[in-house]
């Protein structure tokens, strides 16, 4: 045989009409996809991601940490999942804790305190988490144990649950995306400027901010994007400062403030899939064949 000659049957011209075999293939999940795109999103903007790998947390980050009551609702196993084994877990910041026990129930930081008889008990039950803002509150007391402050901007992408009725947009699980900037002499105006923002990225370019109350910021905004297709505000998400009485506590410098917001990722991409029903894009009742033909995030197609 020589070189560049073949010695073989002959060969049949290759048919570049001819269809393959179809061969089984993965997709990510629609949620998979805007979660990769928002975290982009937040990367470029200058935020650094936390660590969230920890679904079961204790009551005392998940509510005590945040200077949120034990008697607060939210807490009620009407609305938390709490574990039965085990019982309760280990507050291995001795210091701070006393410290939040004394805020909680004395006053303290030029706060009252909420004025009860704070229990270490129901500080040690642990649950699943009921929002990523556990996770946010642990990194604000690992940025306090600096010897020097320096100031971060922080995100998270994951699962939280609660213990919520399953209808067409409720689920007990869900996914939560939240952003937070600690640093000197922060606004209001700074918090809405970086929600406008980030909401712009994702294609709401109108929101508006209303008035709200939650136990660990204040002032607190729910934020509101217009829907041309509806016509109307709708809310898509949650924002404050947080308190003097959760931040001091954890030895952050009194003149640090921590501007922080919320939103779920199901209800963007139930707009971008079209979807109308909670439980048909994430759980048993997925459709694959929609997951295998949903493509692309484009933002700037999206209505709210």
């Amino acid at each position: 045989m020589k070189m560049g000659t073949w010695n073989g049957p002959p060969l049949k011209p290759y048919n570049f009409d001819a269809k393959g075999i179809n061969m089984a293939n993965g997709a990510l999940h629609p949620l998979m996809k805007m979660r990769n795109e928002m975290r982009k999103i937040l990367l470029e903007m200058g935020f650094e991601e936390m660590p969230t790998n920890n679904f079961v947390e204790s009551s005392f980050w998940n509510f005590d940490s945040l200077f949120q009551p034990q008697q607060h609702p939210a807490r009620d196993a009407h609305d938390t999942f709490f574990l039965k084994k085990p019982a309760s877990s280990t507050i291995e910041v001795t210091d701070y804790m006393n410290l939040v026990k004394k805020t909680h129930s004395e006053g303290g930081f030029g706060s009252i305190g909420w004025r009860y008889d704070w229990k270490q008990s129901e500080a040690e039950k642990p649950l699943l988490r009921t929002h990523t803002t556990a996770i946010s509150s642990r990194m604000l007391y690992q940025l306090a144990q600096q010897k020097q402050f320096r100031p971060m901007k922080y995100f998270s992408i994951d699962r939280v649950f609660r213990n919520e009725a399953i209808d067409a947009t409720h689920l007990a699980e869900f996914h939560q995306v939240e952003g937070l900037i600690a640093d000197y002499g922060l606004t209001l105006g700074h918090l809405i400027g970086v929600i406008s923002q980030f909401f712009q990225k994702i294609g709401i370019q109108r929101v508006s901010f209303k008035p709200a109350y939650n136990p660990y910021t204040e002032p607190s905004m729910e934020i509101f994007g217009w829907s041309e297709e509806r016509q109307k505000w709708i809310e898509v998400g949650n924002s404050g400062v947080f308190r003097p009485e959760m931040l001091l506590p954890m030895g952050l410098p009194p003149n640090v403030q921590v501007i922080a917001w919320g939103l779920g990722l199901e209800r963007p991409c139930m707009i971008a899939t079209k979807c109308k029903d909670i439980r048909e894009l994430f759980g048993p009742k997925v459709d694959i064949n929609m997951v295998q033909n949903f493509r692309f995030v484009r933002y700037d197609k999206l209505k709210p």
